[in-house]
């Protein structure tokens, strides 16, 4: 039986980062859901959520391409529509299954198989496993904390 140990580690800090993301979408005031920062080209919050789904795809390709035979179904993903406007409510449910999608094919992955090379549309001789789930992990974070500075600005005129 191959090892499981780092994928587990992996997959908790992922975890982690969507209950975080999930928690935030939750504090999101309903009378501000349409609301977008000053700065020329900032998402507006309903953008900002369907992006978020986008990030959780990414996760969900990464493992598909890893375990292509196991995760074949993970096909049916696509069909989904991301990076467009979201409510908070859709976003939280839609999150609940892309995380249900990433246990599943973190069950299925072994720490062995974070080596492997997985070619993509920016690295065509491929990038291991490993380096693709950590840029989705700072990817999700990074929107996360977009998420948080947009509940958390200062500014008369940029305040929710």
């Amino acid at each position: 039986m191959q090892s499981q140990r780092l994928c587990s580690a992996i997959l908790a800090k992922i975890e982690e980062q969507i209950e975080r993301t999930e928690h935030l979408i939750q504090l999101l005031p309903a009378e501000h859901l349409n609301w977008q920062p000053t700065p020329p080209g900032a998402w507006p919050v309903p953008v900002l959520l369907g992006h978020l789904l986008d990030v959780l795809a990414g996760f969900c390709a990464v493992l598909a391409a890893a375990k292509p035979e196991a995760l074949a179904h993970f096909s049916e993903l696509q069909e989904l529509a991301v990076n467009q406007a979201c409510a908070p409510g859709e976003a939280i449910s839609r999150m609940a299954s892309y995380r249900s999608h990433i246990d599943e094919g973190f069950g299925v992955l072994d720490d062995a198989n974070l080596g492997d090379t997985i070619p993509t549309a920016f690295v065509k001789q491929g990038e291991p496993v490993l380096t693709l789930l950590l840029g989705n992990l700072e990817h999700l974070i990074n929107h996360k904390h977009e998420l948080f500075t947009y509940l958390n600005r200062s500014s008369t005129s940029d305040r929710m």
